[in-house]
């Protein structure tokens, strides 16, 4: 393919994409329902319960059926993990390198039916699933050849005397948990495994419940590029028991985790530094991200960029926008040009060519959205799009999990200001100075992703100085708060959201999964 398919493609290619997407779909559901096992390496092993994977959008259609992981069965697993990761760490690093590659490889001849999949599974729209396959490509790439680029992190150090030699090099832990959400399933996994297995770790994965398709699709991509049996291994099932046991077991060394900063601070306290030494937990954990909007500000790219980082993947997302800060001069026209925008995106099945949004995950994520209408109506806030029950007057959305693109207006101290919701949820506030604006932004206990729109160069330069955020953008069109791409952003959470200081997609995301030794040889 002569073009890389990221977040954002041009009109021009998007019609053979169309075409490939459409033919990958049809090929996925002609296939008979499918029942996955559980397993113990690569193998098929009986499971504890089987259960249903249904399509968010007509929660009518099982998708597949999948058998949970025994509890009873993790110890063969771990052991399985930790008896591989012992000829793995030994095994040559440009091999392990050219292993992954492979798999990278695979990724990218199977891009549109595991696309296909995520938009079933998910209910991503064509062009974001597409586009985190892609993401897989480059970030294997990306972190293979980092590992390359630093010679296996080895480094010759100085010498205090005569025929002195001194290594630092950076060596594995041994046996890593995986644990990842539902809203990229692929991408977020796909970095994390390919980080620990290039260091010769060997990792244990768990996707969310809703996305064992997925899951079953990765391990496939990874078995079939060569990974040797227990180097990496698959856990599934609901109800959180087979998670807490691999976060439990004595032979996990450390654990790389997204999801919620309730959760993932939990991990630090009960695995980082809850067991007999100090252990690397990996964190990211969600944000409450604002764009801002200066009285300078491009107009018609800032409202763009704000509706496909407001509403993309449902707002699902943990770099979403879901606090948007305009200039109290420009807010009136702004906020005009982008409701008139929002409201016309499409909501449906994430299938068809034109829907922009489609389902939310399930039918907790759309109590939430209704909660959080209700937060708003009963404390005197404004609803200025959206807020009803799109599933009411849509009879074709009954079967889904659909809620209504929103956009609200609350005070500055409301819970919702601060309150991550996961959701196509925006709440809209203004600002008369940039230094209000900066004390707005940073007024939550996150601190994920923020973005500005404007011409003024010291108010660019004030927004880069004092945004505290790891992930930031200027007057970027494609994306306000949204669209990190490895290599190129280093998504990193400050505060509550991120635990290492280190950000995925980055340069320092891999040295994270190592630790250091010290080797001073003398010669006799």
């Amino acid at each position: 393919m002569a073009f890389k398919i990221t977040y954002s493609v041009t009109t021009e290619n998007m019609a053979r994409l169309d075409r490939e997407f459409e033919q990958a779909v049809a090929r996925i559901k002609e296939r008979p329902d499918a029942i996955y096992p559980a397993l113990l390496g690569y193998r098929d092993i009986p499971g504890e319960a089987i259960f249903d994977n249904r399509n968010p959008a007509d929660t009518r259609i099982v998708l597949s059926r999948h058998w949970t992981t025994p509890v009873a069965r993790l110890d063969d697993i771990m052991e399985l993990a930790r008896r591989r990761q012992k000829d793995w760490r030994q095994t040559p690093y440009p091999e392990r390198c050219r292993l992954l590659r492979r798999v990278a490889d695979l990724f990218r001849d199977r891009q549109f039916d595991l696309a296909a999949v995520m938009t079933l599974e998910v209910g991503k729209n064509r062009l974001e699933s597409m586009g985190e396959v892609q993401e897989c490509v480059d970030m294997i790439h990306y972190y293979v050849d980092q590992f390359e680029q630093n010679h296996g992190f080895a480094r010759k150090m100085g010498a205090l005397s005569p025929g002195e030699e001194t290594l630092s090099i950076l060596k594995p832990y041994g046996v890593f948990a995986v644990i990842e959400p539902f809203n990229f399933p692929l991408a977020l996994a796909v970095g994390a495994l390919t980080a620990a297995l290039v260091c010769g770790n060997t990792a244990v994965f768990k996707l969310a419940s809703a996305t064992p398709w997925s899951a079953q699709n990765l391990l496939a991509c990874f078995r079939d590029g060569g990974i040797p049996e227990g180097v990496i291994q698959m856990v599934q099932g609901g109800g959180g028991n087979v998670g807490a046991a691999l976060v439990k077991h004595p032979l996990t060394a450390g654990i790389a985790f997204t999801g919620s900063q309730e959760t993932g601070t939990a991990l630090m306290r009960s695995f980082g530094v809850g067991g007999p030494w100090v252990r690397p937990c990996i964190t990211e954990m969600g944000g409450k991200n604002p764009g801002i909007v200066g009285q300078s500000a491009d107009i018609e790219k800032a409202v763009t960029a704000a509706w496909k980082s407001g509403f993309g993947l449902s707002g699902q997302k943990c770099s979403e926008m879901s606090r948007l800060l305009m200039h109290q001069d420009i807010a009136e026209n702004f906020l005009a040009r982008l409701i008139e925008a929002v409201d016309g995106l499409v909501v449906g099945d994430p299938v068809l060519k034109d829907t922009f949004i489609g389902p939310v995950i399930d039918e907790r994520a759309v109590g939430r959205y209704l909660k959080a209408v209700e937060q708003v109506t009963s404390t005197g806030g404004r609803i200025l799009l959206g807020g009803g029950d799109i599933r009411e007057r849509r009879p074709d959305l009954a079967h889904g999990h659909f809620v209504e693109p929103t956009i609200v207006q609350v005070p500055q101290a409301h819970a919702l200001t601060r309150e991550e919701l996961f959701l196509p949820f925006l709440n809209v506030y203004t600002f008369s100075s940039i230094e209000q604006a900066l004390d707005m932004a940073n007024d939550v206990p996150f601190g994920l992703t923020a973005g500005i729109f404007s011409r003024d160069e010291a108010e660019i330069d004030y927004f880069l100085d004092h945004i505290e955020a790891g992930c930031t953008y200027v007057n970027r069109p494609t994306g306000i708060t949204t669209g990190a791409w490895p290599g190129v952003n280093t998504f990193c959470g400050w505060k509550g959201s991120g635990g290492s200081g280190k950000g995925f997609l980055g340069p320092y995301y891999v040295a994270q999964f190592m630790r250091e030794q010290s080797q001073t040889r003398h010669r006799a």
